[in-house]
Order: C-alpha cells, then structure tokens, then sequence
C-alpha cells in the first residue's frame, strides 16, 4: 500500500487537515513499526496501544489512528480519528483490495492450511510476482494486514484464513472476496468450540462466502461431509486420493529429500516435493490445480514443486549428526495430522528403525481423552521405541503399557528424559516421527541432534 493520508481517510470516510503525507503499509507493534507505515493502536486486556502512539511517531510512523472515545490525543501529529480501530483497519483492507488488479487464492481446512498456502505459492512464484499471508496472520487483524502488505503490482495473493468459531471464514472471505477458495480438509481442530466435524465443514464451508459466482473452488473430495455444501456449487472441483476425484493422487514414494507421487484426471502425471507424507501430496493438489488455472505446463509446475519452499515443523526431514533422519512434524497436531503422519512412519522404507516422539494434542473439548486412546490403534507395527510428551499423552501410555513390544516411556512436564533415551539409542538406521500440537515446543527434542546452521 502507498497512499496519502488524505486518500486513506477518503476510505475511511473521515475529514482530516493532513494531505500529503504518505502512507506505506500498516503497523500495530511499535516493535516491528517500519518508516512510512501507518500505526493502528489496539486496546487489549493488558495494554492500551494509544499509549505508544507518540513513540511509533517518533520511530518513523507517517500517521496513527486514534479512536474517538480515547481521551488526551497528542496534538501536533498525524492522526485519524475513527470510531474503532480494528474497524477501520478492516475497512481499509475493503477499499485497498478494491483497487488490486491481483488474482486472490483463499485457503482454510482443519489441517494443511499452510503447508498448502507454501506449495501454491512455490509452484506460482517462478513465473509470476506472488505474495502470501506471513505467518499466523490469518484472523480478522492479520488477513486485512497482509492485504494492506500487498504490493500494486502483485499478480496472485494467497491468503489463509483461519478461524475458531462460526461466521469468523465467512467474514475474512467476504473481505478477501478471492476469486480461488480451497478447501485442505475437515479434522477436529476447534472441535470444542463447534461441536462436531460436521459443524467444522459447515464453518469451512464458509470460505465460499465472499466467492464470486464465476469463482472457483477446490476442496477435499475424500470428505462425505462437504458433499452436501458442493452439490448446488457448479465451480468445484475435487483432489484427493480417491480415484473419484478430478485430481486424485495414485501413489507415493518417500526418500530422504521428500516424497515422490504420481497424479490422474485432470494431468496425469509425477512430480516431486521436498516434503514427506501422503497428506503433503495430496496438500499438493491443490498447487497444481491453480497452476493449471494459471496457464502453467507438467514441466513448468514440476520444476517449481520440486524446489518448494515450505514453513519449518512440517513433515520436514532433518539430518541428525548420527546419520539418524528426523520427521519434525511439530508445528501442530491433531487427530487427523496425527493418524496421517502415524501412516507415513509405516509406509517409510527409508531407515529400518522406526521412533516416534508423540507429544499432546491441545484444543480437542470433552473427547481430548478418547482421542489420546485412539493412536494406540494407528501406531505403526514393529516401533523400535514411542516416547510419549505432555499430561494428555499419560493416557495412550496407560493404554499401551504392558502390551507395547517396543521401547515406552512417558514425561509430563520435562523432555529430558525423551532427548536422554534418544541420545543413548539413535543410529545411522533410525528414522524418527517428531509430532505435538505447537504449545509441546518438541521442536526441542531435535535441537540437541542437530549441527548448528543447518
């Protein structure tokens, strides 16, 4: 974004005496405040952002808002008055987005948001000027920051949309108003805020909102409970593994750099990504059917899947110094990730040795306990070892122990005991699943087995 701040109080609706001051972006922590950016200050619990108005200022901010009810505004500086900051800054991301000329892709799904978001943005990025939602920016205050982040010239925006309750998707869709929507999955993720899977592929569904009727969208045709949403929906198309699907994945080899997987129906071909898993490729999909909608060739696509980048502690294979392959797999968890990654530890032929470092998965209401229980039945057979993290996880220990042939231990609060009794068994044939929900942090567990810098 570059604009006066007159032409941004013209999309507020508000009068101001400034004119010419320019406006680059937009910023809400004075931390990470770059020169030219517009400060927005946020009343929370703990904080009151207009206390650092003067400060963002003075460290290079053209301009801040200020809301009306919020006495003592510093005179002699550059301020909107509006009624509500959060408001407003969503109303500017309206009008910005109004003027881009730019191709929007909207992603949500219980799991594979980003690993999706990262595959499609790495297939695009080659051959056009492509932008993405920057980390956990996927809310009613990170997706209009990443619209007003977005260049003039950018040709494909892609943008994740998370959310934990109804109506959240429905409102950053018709915000967004993307011409793509994608669908990853349905899971169990907010499971305790919507009640059943089937309200989750009711507020996923939501994604379709702001979807313009010549719009198209992509969505996970393994799911029976997202038929009913796309029955009357004439632009859908389905990916999957299930040779229904317009786009199925038929088969998938794993290596040491990634995962190898050939795809029928709308392309018959393969193509490689440095990532491992069956639900990486199928994420993958999705990349390729919007590569298709951009006019790109099989060779075209396959050069730029093969050299994708993807955000860390996705199923990403990490060398240990021992020769051991680690799958750090611990950005997040839940039982579907959790049943998929479990899948993939038996399918590898990678290392004869197989461990899996399995930490809580957070977020899952009343059945948190049922759940736990249930990976006893999806472990992979012939485990070398399972090393079990968190309170949750006691409960699959108590399950397992006295039956598990292999090695089993359980800690609740300290991961030494976990990183130990790696550190005393791990060899150049070992092969290990790193997988817990992002409050577990079992990123740790890897840290110690790993040369500093790669």
């Amino acid at each position: 974004m570059d604009r006066t701040i007159q032409q941004v109080a013209d999309w507020l609706g508000i009068s101001t005496e400034w004119r010419d001051i320019r406006i680059k972006g937009v910023s809400i922590n004075t931390r990470t405040l770059k020169p030219g950016e517009l400060f927005i200050p946020f009343r929370g619990e703990n904080v009151n952002g207009h206390r650092f108005v003067r400060q963002a200022i003075e460290l290079g901010a053209s301009a801040a808002l200020w809301q009306r009810d919020e006495p003592d505004p510093p005179p002699g500086l550059p301020l909107l008055i509006v009624d509500d900051a959060e408001e407003a800054l969503q109303q500017m991301a309206r009008a910005y987005r109004a003027e881009l000329k730019a191709t929007f892709i909207g992603i949500t799904g219980s799991n594979g948001k980003t690993s999706t978001k990262d595959l499609v943005a790495s297939v695009l990025s080659p051959y056009f000027n492509v932008q993405k939602t920057q980390g956990n920016l996927n809310n009613q205050l990170g997706l209009p920051i990443t619209i007003l982040s977005l260049e003039e010239n950018v040709n494909y925006a892609i943008l994740e949309m998370g959310m934990s309750d109804f109506g959240e998707i429905e409102f950053l869709s018709k915000l967004a108003r993307p011409d793509y929507a994608v669908i990853t999955n349905i899971g169990e993720a907010h499971i305790q805020d919507l009640g059943s899977r089937e309200g989750i592929a009711r507020a996923k569904f939501e994604i379709t909102a702001g979807l313009p009727k010549q719009g198209k969208l992509f969505y996970d045709g393994d799911e029976p409970l997202l038929v009913p949403y796309v029955e009357n929906w004439t632009q859908a198309v389905s990916f999957g593994f299930g040779p229904d699907n317009e786009l199925s994945v038929t088969s998938v080899r794993a290596t040491e750099e990634g995962s190898e997987f050939t795809v029928n129906g709308l392309i018959d071909e393969t193509f490689t990504i440095p990532v491992l898993g069956r639900h990486q490729a199928k994420n993958a999909l999705a990349a390729i059917l919007l590569a298709l909608e951009a006019g790109l060739e099989a060779e075209d696509i396959r050069r730029a899947l093969k050299k994708a980048q993807l955000t860390d502690m996705r199923m990403q294979p990490v060398r240990a110094e021992a020769g051991a392959v680690f799958i750090n797999d611990a950005y997040n968890a839940a039982p579907t990730s959790m049943k998929a990654a479990l899948q993939f530890l038996e399918d590898a032929r990678m290392k004869p040795e197989k461990w899996a470092v399995l930490g809580d998965m957070l977020e899952l209401g009343e059945d948190e306990r049922t759940y736990h229980e249930a990976v006893a039945e999806q472990l992979p057979k012939n485990l070398t070892g399972l090393l079990l993290y968190g309170p949750r996880m006691k409960w699959l220990y108590e399950r397992l122990d006295g039956s598990f042939d292999g090695q089993l231990i359980w800690s609740g609060e300290d991961i030494q005991p976990i990183t130990e009794t790696l550190r005393k068994s791990l060899n150049e044939d070992a092969l290990v699943l790193v997988k817990g929900s992002r409050g577990m942090k079992l990123e740790r567990v890897i840290e110690p087995f790993v040369k500093e810098g790669e």
